[in-house]
């Protein structure tokens, strides 16, 4: 006898969505480290032995405008949205907005 499968034997293998959600954001954070990472490691190479101070400055600047500029973008410039996407306050991103002249 050939017994049809269940719905429960055809969704063993499939992950849930909230779980398939996780998995796929946890990809792109490995992906952002890596790059980030890779990115740092450039540097340190341009370098070419010389030294550097400020490094953490220099990422900020350098990774902070493309973020705010990309949460803006996702919440059609809804600043309070923005502003709990990225975890700070509204009065915080206004200030990062104006240092990095981004409107």
């Amino acid at each position: 006898m050939n017994a049809m499968p269940t719905q429960r034997d055809d969704d063993a293998g499939a992950e849930a969505p909230e779980d398939l959600a996780r998995t796929r954001r946890e990809r792109s954070r490995h992906a952002l480290h890596a790059c980030i990472e890779e990115m740092i490691h450039a540097y340190f190479q341009d370098l070419d032995g010389h030294g550097t101070h400020d490094l953490h400055r220099l990422v900020m600047e350098t990774v902070e405008p493309p973020m705010l500029r990309a949460v803006l973008r996702h919440t059609n410039g809804n600043q309070t949205r923005a502003a709990q996407i990225l975890g700070i306050n509204r009065g915080t991103l206004r200030k990062k907005l104006n240092h990095y002249q981004i409107d």
